[in-house]
């Protein structure tokens, strides 16, 4: 079983940032994409952005310019730096990997999701 912490969230005024891990852990063979997702208060969870294993990056237009998503693979960590933040960035962030990993001597896919972590944008 693959289990995704994730840390950082917190309280932070408009304009100010915040960095957001996630670390991977369990029988883990390969990871390809991790993701950040969030879901705002009323609203469906969506997509903030995606890092494959071989770096390429997909933001969602609303952070482009603002948010940065990294990983560390030897860590199996995903990291989004998020600068400039607003109050509609306000929501519970979660982490998300997909990949393969070793049950017993099986190989499976797995598909994971942190817990969440809040981040809360006022002043």
């Amino acid at each position: 079983q693959v289990h995704l912490v994730e840390s950082g969230g917190g309280l932070v005024q408009p304009g100010g940032s915040l960095r957001l891990s996630c670390a991977a852990s369990g029988s883990i063979l390969k990871i390809n994409a991790m993701d950040w997702y969030r879901t705002a208060p009323g609203k469906q969870r969506e997509l903030v952005a995606s890092i494959t294993s071989g770096g390429s990056t997909v933001y969602a237009e609303s952070v482009k310019g603002r948010f940065s998503i990294s990983r560390d693979s030897a860590k199996n960590t995903v990291y989004l730096q998020m600068n400039s933040l607003k109050p509609e960035d306000t929501a519970v962030y979660y982490c998300n990997a997909g990949g393969i990993t070793l049950r017993g001597s099986s190989l499976e896919s797995f598909d994971s999701w942190g817990q969440g972590t809040q981040v809360t944008v006022s002043s």
